[in-house]
């Protein structure tokens, strides 16, 4: 009886506090114009690897911080973390053709996004030894770029990870 008790009590007031939930006054809109589904798409069809990447069967991930104003455009980008340089090209451009597209709170007049992109080179079934070899090469060449001191986030907002396969 004392246990039934005790799980009546533990039921009615988990109701209470679920009850109690009220969304946030500020939540934040879909950051990019139609959605993340949208952002997914427009950055696997824009963002072009290039021939450099390719050549050296470049894998990575490369982390950008940028600001948005009003008007959805970019006003400067940092680049957060990159396992190395060339992984930045085709997100840089890709990144600038986003201008107009980015959506912030209304009572904002710039927000910060930080938006990570996953770059993968995927060999075929049967992969050659020549791409093998430029895979292992790229992994012991590499140079990352990483901040040597503390990033400053604000009120930054996380996007999903953009994941491109070459």
């Amino acid at each position: 009886m004392k246990k039934l008790l005790v799980l009546f009590t533990a039921i009615l007031i988990s109701g209470a506090a679920m009850a109690q939930m009220i969304p946030m006054a500020n939540e934040l809109p879909a950051p990019f114009k139609g959605g993340n589904a949208a952002m997914k798409v427009f950055f696997r069809d824009s963002l072009q690897v290039t021939p450099s990447i390719q050549k050296a069967k470049a894998s990575g991930m490369v982390i950008f911080k940028f600001t948005a104003d009003a008007k959805g455009n970019l006003s400067k980008m940092v680049v957060y973390y990159a396992d190395d340089i060339v992984l930045t090209e085709p997100v840089i451009d890709a990144l600038k053709r986003t201008s107009g597209k980015w959506v912030i709170p209304v009572d904002h007049k710039f927000y910060d996004f930080i938006i990570p992109f996953s770059i993968n080179y995927k060999p075929g079934a049967t992969p050659k030894p020549a791409a093998l070899k430029a895979v292992l090469d790229f992994a012991q060449s590499k140079k990352p770029i990483v901040a040597a001191d503390q990033v400053p986030l604000n009120a930054a907002t996380l996007l999903p990870t953009v994941i491109i396969n070459y």
